[in-house]
């Protein structure tokens, strides 16, 4: 796996201190600033502890299984906004290498907020995964919706959004980070159609092996 995060620090360098700080007790395997320096902190086959108390599709110990990329950005405490241009053109290269020496399926490129639900919100609605999908580094939002809706009720929701790789124990959070990443325009927390197609739309991608 790979898990996208915020540093939501002042700048690269507060980020920096605590990220090499043992008593912060947070680490994770690059920085990258906004001005598209990538500083390597932690090797890749050293575990950093990024993700926290965490969960997708299966695995409880997310640091043990995944790579952590800083991004270094205010975050929704001091100012969110867009992602620098210099920023993302650092992370597409590192990403792609990473993708492909460890076989990393494009459904396990993922934010923090996903595998966190609960606790954590970033990267955030802004973070461009849309272009990051154009290189076929995460998965697509989908845009063909035809299929519809096949979800009676929440709780067939709730139970197909843990198959998808969320942890739900927490169901309003848990549709909040869904929405998050696959519907930005709209978080509110409330499973409403469009969610539900959504969610089938990835599945069905899934099954049929588009998903990789």
């Amino acid at each position: 796996m790979v898990v996208l995060h915020y540093t939501e620090m002042p700048d690269a360098d507060a980020a920096l201190e605590r990220l090499t700080d043992p008593e912060s007790k947070v680490s994770a395997h690059y920085l990258i600033s906004e001005a598209g320096e990538v500083i390597r902190l932690v090797e890749e086959d050293k575990r950093a502890w990024h993700a926290g108390v965490s969960f997708w599709r299966g695995h409880r110990d997310v640091n043990s299984a995944s790579i952590g990329i800083e991004l270094d950005h205010p975050g929704h405490a001091l100012g969110y906004r867009e992602f620098s241009d210099a920023q993302f053109e650092a992370l597409v290269p590192l990403l792609a290498r990473i993708v492909d020496r460890y076989e990393i399926p494009r459904a396990n490129v993922v934010g923090h907020s996903d595998v966190a639900p609960a606790r954590k919100i970033d990267p955030g609605e802004l973070f461009p995964w849309d272009r990051l999908a154009e290189y076929k580094l995460c998965l697509a939002r989908p845009d063909k919706l035809e299929a519809g809706d096949p979800f009676d009720n929440d709780a067939s929701f709730y139970l197909a959004l843990e198959r998808f790789g969320y942890d739900v124990t927490e169901g309003h959070k848990a549709v909040e980070a869904f929405q998050r990443r696959w519907r930005p325009e709209k978080i509110d927390g409330e499973v409403d159609g469009q969610v539900r197609a959504i969610l089938f739309r990835l599945l069905l991608d899934r099954d049929r092996g588009r998903a990789r």
